[in-house]
């Protein structure tokens, strides 16, 4: 028997070739067959499933406000798409969507919890306890939420404060009604009294030590001129060594006395 010729080097390289790259082609038309058979309208949305705790919406409205901006089938529907097309609803602060074999999305919402306003009273913003403000119909919402300002990049900051700040003024039977800090970073308070609190700049350590500070000598100073806390109209805490005070019926300004005839 005659010895078998070995195969060149380079007809093994060939075939190699020609075998991966038929291989290649094999996928490449099995992708394309299968990428044409999900966009056909043999796999179409048949419903949407809206779980989570909904109070401000309902699973009808939000359907049928949301299903005019979904395209494509149960397999090519954007998901990004969809989630961000539920948090463009009102009230929606979160939406986890997600496809449920054969023909349906689940969507998990989360609702918006105002803990305050913010901004002015014409105003229909609110602000969450992540510190976030968002755009809500306010009549929905308690009157009693405090109000909040200050430039937005800064909510958080400012929802902080009101908490820090808060529970110092319940042991006076007063309570913290609006918290604003302006553009140079100044704090101002109002209570539910009326009295505006001028607050002063500085790290928040700075502006709690001197709402305390005011808080225990305005009870006896207030005393001396027959007076209580609830009379405060007004203080201003930007002073190093003290504050200015303002109370209801006191005046430090003396009257004209009468022209000697």
């Amino acid at each position: 028997m005659a010895d078998s010729i070995p195969v060149p080097f380079d007809v093994k390289l060939m075939n190699v070739t020609a075998s991966l790259v038929f291989a290649l082609f094999a996928l490449m038309m099995l992708a394309a067959g299968a990428w044409w058979v999900l966009r056909q309208p043999f796999f179409p949305l048949a419903g949407i499933k809206v779980d989570g705790e909904v109070t401000h919406n309902n699973a009808v409205t939000l359907r049928a406000n949301v299903a005019p901006q979904l395209a494509g089938n149960f397999f090519t529907v954007d998901l990004a798409r969809a989630r961000a097309a539920f948090e463009s609803v009102p009230w929606v602060r979160k939406a986890v969507v997600r496809r449920e074999f054969p023909n349906k999305l689940r969507v998990t919402l989360t609702e918006q919890q105002p803990v305050a306003h913010w901004g002015d009273e014409a105003g229909s913003r609110l602000i969450n306890g992540f510190g976030e403000v968002f755009d809500a119909n306010v009549a929905e919402v308690d009157d009693d939420l405090p109000r909040l300002d200050g430039p937005v990049e800064q909510a958080g900051q400012v929802l902080g404060m009101y908490l820090v700040l808060a529970p110092l003024f319940k042991p006076y039977d007063l309570a913290l009604t609006d918290l604003t800090l302006s553009s140079r970073g100044s704090w101002r308070a109002t209570l539910d009294s009326g009295a505006v609190i001028e607050l002063g700049r500085g790290q928040g350590e700075e502006v709690v030590a001197r709402t305390q500070r005011f808080l225990r000598t305005v009870t006896p100073v207030a005393s001396q001129y027959g007076r209580t806390v609830a009379s405060v109209e007004g203080a201003d805490l930007r002073h190093n060594e003290g504050y200015a005070l303002r109370l209801r019926g006191v005046t430090t300004v003396v009257p004209d006395l009468p022209k000697k005839k």
